[in-house]
């Protein structure tokens, strides 16, 4: 056509037949101009029609033309013109649908996340994103349209190949595959099309074919929202367009030898960057965006790995303008080598539940696997590594617990699994960082970051969730959307389901304590008291957990005593003695030495003890009433310095009534007597004093109290002297009990 104009030629009932002469680079919004001035309908009330499809604004006159016919024939229909037009709801155009998706998706490095989650959802086990530079050949291209996609380029690769349901799923933008297959998560439903953010047209190349989408509709003829070609039925065009084809060559293994065999045995995406505005988005990218992006998904990289079965390796690479290529971050999961077994099988477990109760096969018991997972970061521009050490449990809710939960199940194609995991510390300076642990909340990846993903629990929790339209926080049931079903769906997978599998990892982490002691495997009891949430931390959507939670762990033992046992609550004597005490120890020891567990515990804990307390599992204290109860009962062999340790104790609430019998009362002739009752004189023990001192009562060093005991000790003896009645003749106070 060159540079001739075209002829474009409206029909309207009401206003008749208009032609109008513009450029073959004019858009329908000009033409839609043109009407205005003409007829005084606004542009943005007006819908130009062609071959039964309506326009959008930002399409070329001159894509809509054949190569030899400059006219161009279209049907108008505005609101409100008399005459009327076709009248019903219809569907918005591909492009103002995916822009749509971009204003309500988020930007950042929750798109790598999605694309991570759409390699965990064909099994691969390892993915890299690559950076390219690399500026390639314009000479044998498609159109000459393609040339702004010859250069720099973002790619994602991963070692699982494209299904025909994949091929046939990342056509259909307005709905995920999950819909059909609750096993796949995200699998190129909105996430995906999150890449439009970056690109105009993404590219695919797995097994035998490459796939380029368009949503603009120019590139590959007017209507033609992409392009496939097989490596073998069409090999005489991708030979022809050499150029076009050059950027899947020399990435991620794939040579010119892969196109002659006719199959890649793996996945790939390009995204060409986007250089200039398009109808799509006016988001430009550039190196340095794209190493922003890689940042964004490194803030909480120590973690994307954590609740994911299949993938194991996610790296991050740059390769320069001069084809040399760097690793800038890597994260890869794996085992201890005596455990190496422990994951794998724990992920058949999982599999096997899953696909039962995909079935409706029911199940009395919630199925729970639990596994240890190393994490570790590699980043070359601090040329450090990183671990981070996990214990993970993984669960699956079984059909019978809860028939509301089934039948949403059924209904949103839902699966009720729920995975938690606990952060391992091997070092003081963790230990610190453990318990101001921070728990976030994951749909199977980590939620973007902010006050929604925080649970204020001390574990990460992982959930087959339902999410908001912008997949960035978990629905809940609000006043807006109570009938929500995801929302419901929600509280009842966290009722029902997550207090069994956080109990499940308490436990665990208390038997693999026991049994691996002597290995390098970093749990101590401290460790473990920091899984148990606190109360006033976990924020209200969490919170229906905790009561559950709290009445599960206490039917096992699950609280350590300081003779080095993990005991039921019931066998339990809390200790809330004050350390810096000199007595504390010497009652503790003799408690400890008569059959007591003693126990002491932090708030948390001693907290979910008061919440679960009940009449019928009454929580037993160390107080100086049980001191003198077990004294009674079993007596006192040890030294005269722990026996006044023990009076100390058993003076201080002032229960003076309690001491009689009590072979504490200490003598000056370091005997120690029984508290009596008895009054008469030859049972009177005297307590000396500065008017009636010790010196003019010799020879009764068996009658008179010690008299260098603790000034505490003695002014609690004279004020039970008191209580008890009257003194002795020109003494100033008896002991006669």
């Amino acid at each position: 056509m060159g540079d001739r104009l075209a002829r474009v030629t409206i029909f309207h009932g009401c206003v008749g037949c208009r032609t109008y002469e513009v450029p073959p680079l004019a858009t329908v919004r000009e033409v839609k101009e043109l009407i205005y001035q003409d007829t005084n309908f606004p542009a943005s009330e007006q819908q130009l029609w062609h071959r039964g499809r309506e326009l959008s604004d930002w399409i070329r006159i001159g894509d809509l033309l054949t190569n030899k016919n400059c006219d161009l024939f279209l049907n108008l229909q505005s609101k409100g013109l008399r005459g009327g037009g076709r009248f019903g709801q219809t569907t918005p155009p591909l492009v103002d649908f995916l822009k749509d998706i971009l204003r309500r998706y988020p930007e950042g490095g929750q798109i790598l996340k999605e694309l991570i989650q759409n390699a965990e959802d064909a099994g691969a086990t390892e993915v890299k994103f690559l950076y390219d530079e690399t500026q390639y050949g314009k000479e044998t291209l498609w159109s000459k349209d393609m040339e702004q996609y010859q250069g720099s380029a973002l790619y994602v690769y991963n070692n699982a190949v494209f299904t025909p349901e994949d091929w046939h799923g990342i056509q259909e933008i307005a709905r995920s595959r999950k819909k059909d297959d609750p096993l796949k998560v995200g699998r190129f439903g909105i996430g995906f099309n999150s890449v439009y953010h970056i690109t105009d047209v993404p590219c695919i190349f797995s097994g035998d074919q490459i796939g380029m989408l368009d949503p603009h509709q120019t590139l590959f003829g007017p209507h033609e929202s992409g392009q496939c070609w097989n490596l073998k039925d069409d090999s005489k065009e991708i030979s022809e367009f050499s150029d076009q084809f050059a950027p899947f060559i020399g990435v991620f293994g794939s040579t010119k030898e892969t196109f002659l065999s006719g199959n890649f045995p793996g996945t790939f995406f390009r995204f060409p960057l986007r250089l200039q505005p398009s109808q799509l988005s006016n988001n430009l990218y550039n190196k340095q965006k794209v190493l922003e992006l890689f940042d964004s998904f490194r803030a909480d990289a120590d973690t994307v790995l954590l609740f994911l079965k299949s993938v194991q390796d996610v790296s991050l690479h740059v390769r320069e303008a001069d084809g040399t290529e760097k690793l800038v971050f890597r994260v890869t999961a794996s085992e201890n080598k005596a455990l190496k077994h422990e994951r794998p099988n724990s992920i058949k477990i999982l599999e096997t539940a899953i696909s039962n109760y995909c079935k409706k096969v029911p199940s009395n018991s919630i199925t729970c696997v639990t596994y240890h997972v190393n994490i570790v970061l590699e980043d070359e521009s601090t040329k450090d590594a990183q671990k981070a050490s996990w214990l993970v449990c993984n669960s699956v809710g079984s059909r019978g617990i809860c028939n509301e939960l089934d039948c949403l199940a059924d209904d949103l194609k839902f699966v009720p699994t729920i995975g938690i995991a606990m952060s391992l510390s091997s070092s003081e300076e963790e230990t610190g960082a453990v318990s101001d642990f921070s728990g976030k909340a994951f749909c199977f990846l980590p939620l973007p970051p902010g006050e929604e993903s925080k649970t204020g629990l001390p574990v990460h929790i992982s959930g087959f969730f339902g999410l908001t339209d912008n997949r960035r926080s978990i629905k809940w049931r609000e006043l807006d959307q109570w009938r929500d079903p995801a929302a419901l769906w929600n509280e009842l997978l966290i009722m029902n389901v997550v207090p069994k599998a956080y109990a499940t990892l308490v436990l665990d982490s208390v038997k693999r304590l026991e049994t691996e002691k002597n290995s390098d495997f970093p749990l101590s009891v401290d460790v473990i008291y920091n899984l148990w949430p606190e109360m006033s931390k976990v924020k209200v959507h969490w919170q229906p957990i905790i009561e559950p939670l709290f009445n599960e762990l206490f039917q096992n033992a699950v609280i350590y005593s300081i003779s080095n046992h993990w005991i039921k609550l019931e066998q339990a004597y809390f200790s809330e003695l004050d350390e810096s005490l000199e007595y504390t120890k010497a009652v503790l020891s003799y408690l400890q030495s008569s059959g007591k567990q003693i126990v002491r515990v932090p708030a948390n804990i001693s907290n979910a003890v008061q919440l679960t307390a009940s009449s019928a599992k009454s929580v037993k204290k160390v107080t100086p009433a049980l001191v003198r109860q077990v004294l009674k009962k079993y007596g006192h062999s040890g030294t005269a310095a722990e026996k006044l340790h023990l009076l100390e104790f058993v003076l201080s609430d002032a229960a003076y009534h309690e001491l009689l019998g009590l072979d504490l009362l200490p003598l000056q002739n370091g005997n120690f007597i029984p508290f009596s009752s008895s009054v008469s004189d030859q049972d009177v023990i005297y307590i000396t004093s500065e008017d009636y001192p010790r010196s003019l009562f010799p020879g009764l060093e068996g009658r008179i109290i010690f008299d260098d005991l603790k000034s505490q000790i003695l002014a609690s003896l004279k004020e039970a002297a008191q209580t008890r009645g009257p003194f002795s003749s020109g003494i100033d106070y008896n002991f006669s009990f």
